[in-house]
């Protein structure tokens, strides 16, 4: 088997967008070489990615495609023949087969007979399809932005194409797309490098040859080698380490192809102001890792990560460099603190008329109108469920919510919002309470962030994402596909998640109620908030289909009891009884569906007298008994305990199905059997509709 390379070299590429570029240059020439038969025995493969590059490494390719027989069908002996005589669709069909008249066949199927063929194919090189067929493969990488960069030419990609590498083993395969031609040489680093090509004479040398020119492909040895040398340069400030961030590190390694690492000061001073203010600027402006003291509290160092390699004077060159510039935007950092203090928030309340929310929604001045009296209402839901809440201090952070907005500060940094509003508020001297709901507004933005940390917190989230989805819905802006423009399923998420997780007795039709004014965009808005509830299960808390699709049908209004219901069910499936009853509601549920198909219409209400049958009697017994019980433990949110109690079950249910023809021919028997059958149904599938549940049997 054979190894084959190929690499897209390009102007530098955002580095948000090349790891999924990079997943999907390797899907798609896996799936191509696939469809396409060259793949064989011990196949593997490894892609790479930089900000010039993306390239994937396949191995056990065929030279060849195997010789195939497969037999074609064509149009129908009706048509092919006339009076036995081969008609002009005969011998149409003949032809693009490939064969004589006499070689035709005759093939049955559902439709009738047909005319068929077995048509030998040999098999074409590997090379021979990689040309064809790989540029349409190129041209169909997905990014969210591209550009044309060839005059009069139709190809758009995310930035232009500067060369191709292609080899099968030691052989170019000669790619052309884009007016590039493959051939055997890539492109090292660009300055520590320079622009001398990097020759390729086989895929196993691609990763030592690149490395020797100052590029590091693969993804993870770049990651690996930053997080070494972030903790390196830390051993020469003792007492501090760098602040660890995930989010940073993927960045700066899809930034660099040959990545170092350089440590630079800050004066103490800049400490008086706000940690937060700080590490943004570092973080999302100058792409900074922060240093902290072995308490957590931020030092004055920082660390930046260099694309490049420098003697001793060099790095002296670049880390005064650095540091002048990130003296820069502290400064302006603390010009904009001082001089937004200024203005209290209370007196940009009224500013808030001027800033735009939405056109058709109006100024955030009326957003904060909608959101005050939304919280206000689920305050009094949470008051009445006995959940304390601050009334005076959730006002008053609603009220202040988005007075950041007018700020300088957000204006400069507009990744806090929120957070310079909860600063201005404790500054300024507002409840503390009110301080930490308004610096905690956005929160949760994904499904692994922090929920606000107080009730008044979450409330103050919830209100104001609830009336950017009723808001959006009502002007028919709701989600579509994968368009999402105004982030209302991450709302949604979020509503979902701090329902669920702060387990707050608020439910979803609530919600929606109060963030909607028409009962057709309720009912839109319900049914989103459901579909984001089973998202929430399924890909959060790794629930599986089965008993999502259980919980789901047994109710989903309060998150919190949902998410109850779905673990216990989860606990209790690995026990043989509940599988068993599990089972049998499956069949119960069948049977009722078959009697109404047949005629025998809901409810079925005849009396107990016509359950004659010692074990029919004895099933209606313990279901009866057992129905109390399994309801007190329900509204106790006990659910593992009743779910044990209904399992109990098990026997009398088997007794019955095992001595009782439910479908007698006498209706009344017949009609007290399935009245039987409904009640246990509708008794024990409050906590989950267990007929839903996937068993083996």
């Amino acid at each position: 088997m054979a190894e084959f390379l190929f690499e897209i070299g390009l102007e530098e590429v955002p580095a948000r967008m090349l790891a999924s570029a990079e997943a999907e240059l390797a899907r798609r020439t896996m799936d191509l070489l696939g469809r396409e038969r060259l793949l064989d025995g011990d196949v593997s493969f490894e892609s790479f990615s930089t900000p010039r590059r993306l390239a994937v490494l396949v191995r056990g390719v065929r030279p060849q495609q195997p010789d195939v027989t497969e037999e074609i069908v064509g149009p129908s002996t009706k048509i092919a023949y006339k009076d036995g005589v081969p008609t002009a669709a005969a011998e149409a069909f003949a032809k693009k087969a490939g064969v004589s008249l006499d070689a035709l066949k005759t093939v049955t199927n559902a439709k009738g007979e047909y005319l068929g063929a077995d048509v030998h194919r040999a098999g074409r090189s590997a090379s021979d399809v990689i040309v064809e067929l790989l540029p349409k493969e190129i041209a169909s990488i997905y990014w969210a932005k591209t550009m044309y960069w060839r005059a009069g030419k139709p190809e758009r990609f995310v930035r232009p194409l500067q060369w191709l590498l292609a080899l099968l083993d030691d052989k170019i395969v000669p790619v052309t797309w884009a007016g590039k031609t493959a051939g055997n040489t890539t492109r090292g680093h660009r300055v520590l490098h320079g622009a001398e090509p990097v020759v390729i004479e086989h895929p196993g040398q691609y990763r030592e040859r690149l490395e020797a020119a100052k590029v590091l492909p693969h993804v993870e040895d770049r990651r690996y080698k930053i997080r070494k040398a972030l903790d390196h340069v830390m051993r020469t400030v003792p007492e501090t380490r760098w602040r660890e961030d995930h989010a940073l590190v993927d960045a700066v390694t899809h930034l660099t192809e040959w990545p170092t690492v350089l440590i630079g000061k800050f004066e103490e001073e800049y400490l008086a102001l706000p940690e937060e203010v700080l590490v943004t600027v570092m973080r999302d402006h100058q792409k900074y890792f922060a240093v902290e003291d072995k308490s957590g509290k931020l030092a004055p160092y920082f660390l930046t990560v260099l694309n490049t390699q420098a003697d001793e004077a060099g790095e002296h060159i670049i880390r005064h460099g650095n540091e002048r510039v990130l003296r820069a935007r502290f400064n302006d950092a603390r010009f904009f603190w001082d001089y937004d203090q200024k203005i209290t928030l209370a007196d940009r309340v009224e500013k808030l008329r001027n800033v735009t929310f939405q056109k058709d929604l109006g100024s955030y001045f009326d957003k904060t109108e909608r959101v005050r009296a939304l919280a206000a209402s689920l305050e009094a839901i949470a008051a009445d469920r006995k959940i304390p809440v601050d009334t005076k201090a959730l006002d008053e952070a609603a009220l202040l919510a988005k007075t950041d907005l007018t700020s300088e500060l957000v204006k400069e940094f507009t990744e806090l919002q929120g957070i310079v509003g909860g600063l201005y508020a404790r500054a300024q001297g507002h409840s503390e309470i009110a301080a930490i709901a308004i610096y905690d507004q956005y929160k949760p933005t994904s499904m692994v962030d922090d929920l606000p940390r107080s009730t008044e917190g979450i409330l103050l989230s919830i209100a104001d994402k609830a009336d950017t989805i009723g808001g959006m819905f009502a002007l028919g802006l709701e989600p579509t596909g994968s368009k999402d423009p105004f982030a209302l399923r991450r709302a949604a998420n979020g509503i979902v998640r701090m329902l669920g997780e702060a387990k707050l007795p608020i439910t979803l039709s609530e919600i929606a109620t109060l963030a909607t004014t028409d009962p057709e965009t309720c009912s839109k808005v319900k049914g989103f908030f459901a579909e984001r509830v089973e998202f929430y299960l399924r890909e959060a808390k790794g629930q599986a289909y089965d008993v999502v699709k259980a919980v789901l049908a047994a109710g989903a209004e309060d998150v919190s009891d949902t998410l109850a219901r779905a673990e216990a069910v989860t606990a209790a499936r690995g026990s043989e009884d509940f599988l068993a009853i599990a089972a049998s509601f499956k069949r119960m549920a069948n049977i009722l569906s078959q009697a109404r198909a047949k005629g025998d219409s809901a409810p079925f209400a005849a009396g107990k007298e016509f359950l004659t049958e010692p074990t029919e009697r004895k099933l209606a017994e313990e279901a009866g008994r057992l129905a109390a019980w399994v309801d007190g433990l329900r509204r106790k949110q006990e659910y593992e305990q009743a779910l044990e109690a209904i399992a109990t079950l098990r026997p009398h249910v088997d007794a019955f199905f095992d001595s009782v023809m439910v479908m007698a021919e006498d209706e009344k028997i017949r009609r007290a059997r399935l009245g039987l059958l409904q009640r246990v149904l509708a008794d024990f599938s409050k906590i989950a509709d267990f007929s839903e549940i996937v068993t083996a049997a």
